[in-house]
């Protein structure tokens, strides 16, 4: 589980809580911001409008995709740059040939299609096109998702003040009757805040936590294809270690080289006790 969403998502709603209650009513206050009309207006409003701007298949794929937040990416940009280096020293000492069985152990399918397609013999570019296909299909899945979210947010305050509107109307209709001002008041600024927090604490965190990810697994597997290409082309080992970690950042970069040099003197150690 992502901790930071669980952690940010709910600090939003004890931060909502606390401002209710933090004035003179005190928790008295709470029924006040509790409107069923609003959140039909608000909400129902919302979820139907975004429905009617996809197909249902992809409405409940939206819907759904909210657990992504909650999930933690596998995604390691070290260990895969230090898979790859260990793939391309197998490949200079046994041949590329000897790529297919190592690909046999891997658990990254798209590192595993890149290392058959090289085994293959399939000539770089296309290499190259085929990878850089399958990256801009999953991109794109991606930014489907992400519109899903950028689209709930944009309609959350337009219901919402679709809902304010209702409520001013109806107040200014019957502003002879003292009584119904209060309620119709009330549901025309309930309305508005129940599309703020639709928008600014659940669609904007969600939509950038899901770029984030995004951003996060569409670098990593560039990292894997310029690694693949770089080991089909036969270059040393060294070379493709520091063309790699140029996609990583200053700190990312440091850990790297500090776990090459303990894996080494690891090795170097077991080697010695050996002899």
């Amino acid at each position: 589980m992502d901790i930071a969403s669980i952690i940010g998502l709910v600090g939003c709603f004890f931060v909502v809580i606390f401002g209710i209650i933090s004035g003179n009513l005190g928790v008295a206050a709470l029924p006040n911001f509790v409107d069923p009309a609003s959140v039909i207006i608000t909400f129902g409003g919302t979820f139907v409008c975004v429905m009617a701007s996809y197909n249902m298949k992809d409405f409940i794929a939206g819907i759904k995709s909210i657990r992504l937040v909650f999930k933690v990416p596998v995604v390691d940009e070290s260990t895969t740059i230090r898979n790859i280096i260990d793939l391309s020293n197998v490949a200079r000492k046994e041949g590329l040939l000897s790529l297919e069985e190592a690909a046999n152990n891997l658990e990254d399918e798209f590192l595993k299609k890149g290392i058959l397609l090289i085994v293959d013999g399939t000539d770089p570019e296309l290499v190259r096109a085929i990878l850089e296909t399958e990256l801009t299909c999953i991109e794109s899945r991606h930014k489907k998702t992400i519109s899903f979210w950028e689209t709930v947010g944009a309609m959350g305050p337009a219901w919402g003040m679709i809902g304010t509107l209702i409520g001013l109307i109806n107040m200014l209709k019957v502003l002879d009757d003292s009584s119904s001002i209060g309620p119709n008041m009330a549901t025309a600024l309930v309305t508005t805040f129940y599309g703020s927090l639709l928008a600014n604490w659940i669609s904007a965190p969600i939509a950038s936590k899901l770029k984030s990810n995004n951003d996060v697994e569409i670098m990593l597997k560039e990292v894997i294809i310029e690694g693949l290409l770089s080991i089909q082309a036969g270059e040393n080992p060294r070379v493709i270690e520091e063309k790699l970690k140029s996609f990583l950042s200053p700190v990312q970069r440091s850990a790297f080289s500090q776990g090459n040099g303990e894996d080494e003197l690891v090795t170097n150690g077991g080697g010695e006790s050996n002899g």
